[in-house]
């Protein structure tokens, strides 16, 4: 019995569509989960105070500044290595065995798992270079985990940039430093800041590597040389050693809305800028 294109059509649809469903239920029940287990215990105190006993009492402010300044740091370094890079592989070069083996190796070095990251940097910042476990190590360790997701989201926001732009700029005098910088890094701003904002994410949610380069100490570190732990890392010990638990659901909570936070400024970013190319 031989099925019409039509009904096979709708089949295929409504099959994505229930994947898709429960794909949508899932993590809406995760979250549930989480944030109603958490938010009930996210006070000002918990947001404003230090931990005591082992993270049992107090609050998690010193994570908070921690998670701030490793993973800001990160995307600090990363970022003007990646948008450099992506200049190069769209601007100046072209489609050859080199800018073949940049991109390979980006995309082989997106896919590493993180806990490599964490054994590199802890062997090589934190040991070889005599780095410590400290803020730094954590944050070098982070900049080349982001560094493949900057270059290649930025590289395809400067591809979406039409050549026209460039055509203009060149007709009116601009050597290609001033085109490339006035025109085609302002025109795809908005995707290179989605890349940066994306990486800001996962830098924040970062466990295996921050663990093994960063440390776990949990007071406010003083110099960049200092122990710090992050919100994730402070999460993963709470609750894997069963100290506190409604810490635990606290702290994940407020990870949670760090990250949907800056997901949707993401997805903000990604919108203005396909309206923008589309005009």
């Amino acid at each position: 019995m031989r099925v019409s294109p039509a009904t096979t059509q709708r089949l295929a649809v409504a099959c994505m569509w229930l994947l898709a469903g429960i794909t949508f239920a899932v993590l809406v029940f995760i979250l549930a989960f989480i944030l109603v287990h958490g938010l009930p215990h996210v006070t000002w105190s918990f947001l404003s105070q230090s931990p005591t006993s082992m993270g049992r009492e107090g609050g998690i402010f010193p994570m908070i500044l921690g998670t701030l300044i490793v993973a800001g740091l990160a995307v600090l370094l990363a970022a003007p290595i990646g948008v450099a890079t992506a200049v190069y592989l769209t601007e100046y070069t072209r489609a050859g065995r080199l800018t073949a083996v940049i991109r390979f190796g980006a995309d082989c070095l997106a896919g590493v798992p993180s806990i490599i990251f964490g054994l590199f940097g802890f062997v090589f910042f934190a040991i070889a270079l005599r780095m410590g476990l400290s803020v730094l190590s954590g944050s070098l360790t982070l900049a080349l985990m982001v560094l493949p997701t900057i270059i290649r989201t930025s590289e395809e926001a400067i591809r979406a940039v039409p050549n026209s732009y460039r055509e203009v700029s060149w007709g009116l005098g601009g050597t290609r430093w001033q085109t490339v910088f006035y025109v085609v890094l302002r025109a795809a701003l908005p995707g290179i800041a989605t890349g940066i904002v994306l990486s800001i994410g996962r830098s924040i949610s970062e466990t295996a590597a921050v663990m093994l380069t960063a440390g776990s100490a949990l007071r406010l570190p003083r110099s960049l040389f200092d122990s710090s732990r992050t919100l994730a890392l402070h999460f993963y010990l709470l609750s894997r050693e069963g100290i506190s638990m409604p810490n635990a659901y606290a702290t994940a909570s407020v990870l949670i809305i760090a990250i949907l936070a800056l997901n949707l400024l993401a997805y903000a970013l990604m919108r203005r800028f396909a309206v923008k190319v589309g005009r």
